[in-house]
């Protein structure tokens, strides 16, 4: 039996194993990167790039749509679906090759090809028979689709987001099952190149949204542009024939609806569950992922680390690679550890209008008991947004009662991937609200309805509003 030996393990070649491949080989030469399946990030495979292709050949189709009020018009658009699926499928191949060819130019001798078990503290069995003994090994197996009960009576006419990015042509018909991240933008996107789509979701919840009021906004524009049921009662998922039947409670009266094609967008579940994990001395959470230290990537006092969507976190590709630096390094380095601060949070829905929570949501707020005040922001006051006929939606600001200090907004509307980031960056920096209203604002564009925002939140806070520019000839206590 061969035995490989390394100082340094790693588990994954996705966003987090590929970043903590290259910190653990700034200290050591002995690190063994193994990746079980193919080489290509999730991202670049099936999540964040080929959604965002899918996305861009529905919102041209859109703009066509919706340019008459513009004085300009067009015939309703042809969707040639083989041409954008060839598209989404050659553009996604060019991102996951060099992804791949990234990989493969680190040195042979620190990559295998293997899935991998452990077999105790320090020990991995991969499948071909031979044997890891690492000194420190890290996790960063990712995550897969998960799939609920209940949906396996659609048999072969099930499909999950990964089969959307293979596919030849567009369907003519798609039930969508989730309203989160996946099957807004998906959903949405499809109902824009002509599919017939309807989304049921659970619980009337909108992509990640906790703040109530701009859950409400978000379910109106979404459900006034196709059809939404924020939490379908499903009475019965048949496999037909030619299809499948959905059978569900629509007010009191049952509707039983057909599509081609049942995608299950249920969220996601860590790669853990074939780890071997039982046989190490880690202690697991109730969902079977070991205890980690958020700023370090450290599982408990072991020498075993953990990053990326193996720890059922965060599934977002800057959140991976920030958790495999941290985990890279401190495998690399241990017994130093060092703790890593982490970034202010943010999450965007590239659905239209998009959707964003930067810094602390409303429900993070209520959970620690925060004491905080709630400003917000119709997008329809904006003269920029009428001007553009992107003016749907909302912006909720919070701010810290006493300190004055900016605490994070949730928002359905448009620009919000951009906004998003002005609000994690003043977030991340520790500014208060009045600091923030002291940056220039240009006029006309959509940054002004933070402005306003802001000013609103201020008054909330009892503060001044608006502050005129600032001396630079005062002294610390002079009145500007």
């Amino acid at each position: 039996m061969q035995r490989l030996r390394a100082e340094v393990a790693i588990i994954g070649a996705g966003s987090a194993g590929m970043r903590a491949y290259r910190e653990a080989t700034r200290f050591t030469d002995k690190v063994l990167l193994i990746e079980g399946n193919q080489y290509g990030t999730t991202c670049a495979r099936v999540g964040c790039m080929p959604s965002k292709l899918l996305i861009a050949a529905a919102e041209l189709a859109h703009l066509g749509r919706r340019a008459a009020p513009f004085g300009v018009h067009y015939k309703p658009p042809l969707i040639d679906g083989p041409a954008v699926m060839r598209r989404v499928r050659e553009m996604r191949d060019r991102f996951v090759g060099g992804v791949t060819k990234s990989v493969e130019a680190w040195p042979e001798h620190h990559r295998v090809m293997a899935t991998a078990r452990f077999l105790s503290d320090h020990e991995l069995a991969l499948e071909d028979g031979r044997i890891v003994e690492a000194n420190r090994i890290v996790i960063a197996t990712g995550s897969r689709t998960n799939i609920l009960p209940g949906f396996e009576e659609f048999g072969d006419r099930m499909i999950v987001s990964d089969d959307v990015f293979y596919w030849q042509d567009l369907p003519e018909s798609v039930a969508v099952f989730g309203a989160g991240v996946i099957g807004l933008e998906i959903g949405q996107a499809l109902h824009r190149l002509g599919v017939r789509v309807t989304i049921f979701g659970r619980d009337h919840l909108v992509g990640p949204l906790t703040d109530p009021e701009v859950l409400t906004a978000a379910r109106a524009i979404i459900s006034k542009e196709m059809e939404f049921y924020p939490h379908a009662e499903v009475t019965r998922r048949d496999r037909t024939a030619d299809g499948i039947e959905v059978a569900f409670d629509d007010g009191g009266s049952e509707r039983v609806q057909k599509f081609d094609l049942a995608l299950v967008a249920t969220g996601r579940r860590p790669n853990i569950d074939h780890l071997g994990l039982e046989n190490t001395s880690l202690e697991r959470d109730a969902r079977g992922v070991p205890v980690w230290d958020l700023y370090t990537g450290r599982c408990g006092d072991s020498h075993i680390f953990i990053a990326g969507d193996a720890n059922d976190r965060f599934p977002l590709l800057h959140e991976a690679a920030d958790e495999g630096l941290a985990a890279g390094f401190n495998a690399a380095r241990y017994p130093q550890i060092r703790r890593f601060a982490k970034s202010a949070p943010i999450t965007v829905v590239f659905s239209d209008p998009e959707i964003m929570i930067a810094g602390e949501s409303f429900a993070d707020l209520e959970r620690r008991g925060a004491d905080f005040v709630v400003s917000e922001f119709n997008w329809q006051e904006l003269g920029r947004a009428k001007v553009m006929m992107q003016d749907k939606g909302l912006l909720r600001l919070y701010g810290e009662r006493n300190t004055g200090l900016f605490l994070g907004a949730e928002m359905v509307g448009p620009r919000a991937e951009n906004l998003a980031h002005l609000f994690a960056w003043s977030r991340q920096s520790n500014l208060t609200v009045a600091e923030m209203l002291e940056r220039p604002f240009y006029h006309p564009v959509f940054e002004e309805g933070l402005q306003t925002g802001l000013r609103k939140l201020s008054a909330a806070l009892e503060m001044e509003s608006f502050y005129p520019p600032r001396c630079i000839d005062c002294r610390p206590g002079d009145d500007p």
